[in-house]
Order: structure tokens, then sequence, then C-alpha cells
């Protein structure tokens, strides 16, 4: 017998086990529905700023929107959630976001819909996201057996992926054929499913009373833990560098499809969705079996690689190549998202993992002060030298925190 067949017969049962597991289908459900929504609203609302305002800046502000409830609010939610039932967090979250994108789709209606309508539902549904690490993330870890974490956090990596690459792409065909007004009907639709879908879970939690006068202790407390811990540390490193100045080209996928390539809203949807794809099958690579790498250099090297393909995107001498750029960095930014939340929830004691969780969000939350910045940039540079300046800043800023975890990987390694 070969060892390739050993080694599926190793994965299978893993891979059978979770998909046995009611609780682990239904929050698997529940993150795609969520997520798929989330890049489907952001492209939409970049579409129709970039319609109204043919602002660069205007786009990245409106992006930004969404995520920064995640820096402002993150760090608390990581408090909450470890006080209040995340199951109930989870509920009224989803019950949110469908009524904010229920409004602007009644605006976009009656025809009185503005950008900036836009930029408060995204910020309504951006609080709800700040929830996200310390609610559904967490569950996930947490309702299949240790053995079977970083397995059952790739799947729901991989389909956050491919909600990525689909999101946009149908955003930009729905965009294309019934405008803002038929994209947030179909949002608000989702988000309720997914409500749904919550109302149904079988969650228990042991939970204890909400005391805020207690909250920056436990915040405290929590991010002491962070900076004493090695690889906690270098995983919140490598985040705040990747959501400030690699991520936010995507705030830029609009003005570079339409202004640099001169495509239409729909390949505009198939640009910002070809890192998804790679993404995607980055995370069934993972999903399929323990790489033999350690948490380090997946997340350290994944964030490189997909930085240097979005640092080449804007220099591509054609629309395919630069898909094909992107699908490449999905690969890399798979092991980073894998990595990212695994390492915590297999290296945090429970008792404090929520608040780190929290952490974890609140560097996420480091995005929109990220958009901000390449706006301003696009503004004054273009699109395209936007790009490559804060991806270049990127490169370097992770290969030096790599290197620095490595060094601190050993001094602990050595006999004392």
């Amino acid at each position: 017998m070969s060892p390739r067949t050993n080694k599926l017969e190793h994965a299978t049962p893993g891979l059978r086990t979770l998909f046995g597991s009611p609780s682990f289908l239904r929050l698997w459900a529940i993150g795609s529905c969520v997520n798929t929504m989330r890049w489907f609203e952001l492209l939409s609302a970049a579409l129709f700023t970039l319609e109204i305002t043919g602002s660069g800046l205007a786009v990245a502000v409106v992006s930004a929107a969404r995520t920064l409830p995640m820096l402002l609010l993150g760090a608390f939610a990581g408090v909450m959630s470890e006080a209040v039932n995340r199951k109930h967090v989870l509920l009224v979250g989803q019950c949110v976001a469908a009524t904010s994108s229920g409004s602007v789709a009644v605006l976009a209606l009656l025809d009185i819909a503005r950008p900036w309508h836009v930029a408060l539902a995204a910020l309504v549904t951006g609080i709800v996201w700040s929830t996200e690490m310390s609610t559904r993330r967490r569950m996930v870890g947490e309702c299949v057996e240790a053995p079977l974490i970083s397995r059952a956090l790739a799947l729901d990596t991989m389909s956050n992926s491919f909600t990525r690459l689909i999101g946009p792409m149908a955003a930009g065909a729905m965009y294309q054929a019934v405008g803002l007004a038929g994209t947030y009907v179909a949002s608000s639709c989702v988000f309720a499913l997914a409500a749904l879908l919550v109302s149904g879970l079988q969650y228990r939690q042991s939970t204890r009373k909400l005391v805020l006068s207690q909250v920056p202790r436990d915040l405290a407390e929590g991010l002491a833990f962070a900076r004493g811990h090695v690889t906690i540390a270098g995983v919140l490193a490598v985040t705040i560098a990747m959501n400030l100045v690699g991520f936010p080209y995507s705030a830029l996928v609009a003005p570079i499809g339409r202004q640099v390539f001169d495509v239409s809203p729909f390949l505009v949807g198939v640009l910002a969705a070809s890192e998804s794809g790679g993404a995607f099958l980055g995370g069934f690579w993972l999903a399929s079996g323990a790489p033999k790498l350690s948490g380090r250099v997946l997340m350290v090297g994944g964030s490189l690689l997909f930085l240097t393909c979005v640092a080449l995107m804007p220099l591509a001498p054609a629309f395919p190549i630069a898909c094909a750029l992107l699908a490449v960095g999905g690969f890399g930014s798979s092991a980073f998202a894998n990595m990212q939340t695994s390492l915590i929830v297999m290296h945090a004691p429970a008792h404090i993992r929520s608040r780190l969780m929290g952490l974890l969000t609140v560097c996420i939350g480091m995005g929109p002060l990220g958009i901000l910045l390449v706006g301003f940039l696009a503004d004054s540079f273009g699109p395209m030298l936007a790009i490559d300046m804060i991806e270049v800043v990127g490169i370097v800023w992770v290969a030096i925190v790599g290197l620095r975890w490595r060094a601190r990987e050993k001094r602990t390694l050595l006999p004392q």
C-alpha cells in the first residue's frame, strides 16, 4: 500500500467525524452565509460609491466603515463572550445585520440611497463582525475533539475562502443586473437565514455576570498573557501587519479593475474573487491533512507569498495575469488565516481564550487604518502605486516578525 493511500485513510475518519457533528455543520453553514454576504456587500458598496463619487478615497472610507468596529470593539467583544452566552450574541448579531441590509434595500428602492447610507449600514454590520472571532469562530474550534481542532478550523477557513470567491462574483453580476436594491435585498434574506440556523443550534456555555468595571483588568490580563507567549505574540504581530498593509489592497480592487484594466463590474468581481479561489484550494490542502510544517512557517511563509503576489498584481500586463497572481497569493492567505485562529485555540488556556480571540479581532481591526491609508495614497499617486507601496512595507514587516519569532522560539527551547 502506498504512502499516499495510508495518508488518505488517516485523513478520511477525521473528516467523517466532523461531517457527522450537527453542531459543527450548523456553525459551518452559518459562517458560510454571513461571510458570503460580508464580501458580497463589500463589493456592492464599493461599486455604488465609485459610481456616485468617482473617488478612490470615498470607496476606501466606505470599506473602512465595515472593519472599524473590530478595532474599537474587538477586545470588549472577547471579554463579553466569556460572560454572555455566545449563541445569544450570534443570534442577535444576525438579526441586526439582516435589518441593516434591509434598510439599505428600502432606501435604494426609493431611489434615495447615498454613499453615507451604505457606510452607516457597513458600520452596523461591522459591529456584528467584531464578535465573529470570539463567538462563532471559537465555537467551531470547541465543538470538536482536540485532535480535530486544526482540521475543523481549516475547513471553516476553506469555506470562508470560497465565500470570498463567490461573494464578489455574485455581487458584481447582481449589481450589474439589478443594482444596489437587489443586492441588499438578497443580503438581508441570507442574514435572516443565518439567524434561523443559529436559533436551532445546540450549545451550552458556563456564563458569569458581566461586570463592566472589571473589563479593563480582564483586557490587561489577556494582553499580558499574549506578550509573554512566543506563539501568540507572533500571531498577533503578523495579523497586524497583514491587516494594516496587506489586505487593504481589496479596497482598490474596484478602481484597479475599472480604471487600470477597463473591465466590467462582473469582471471586477472576478478579480476580487481570484485570491479567494486560490485560498479555497489552499484551505482544501490544509483540511485534507496536517502539513509537515510548523505553524510559524505556515503563517509567516504564507503571508510573504500573499504580499508578494499582491504587489505584482497591479503591474500585470493583462487582466488574466493579474487574476492568476492573486490566485497564487490566495494559497498564502489561506495558510495565514488558518494558523491565525488555530494557533491561539491550541495554545491558549480556555479561561482566557475569548480574550485572546478578542485581541486578535482588534489586530484584524487595524484594517480600516490601512484602507484609509491606501485610499489617500490612491488619490495622490494612483491605485497601482498605492498598492505596491503598502505591500512592500508588508513584506519587510512580516519578514522581520518572522525572524524574531524564530529567534524567540529557539531561546525557549534552549536547556536552562
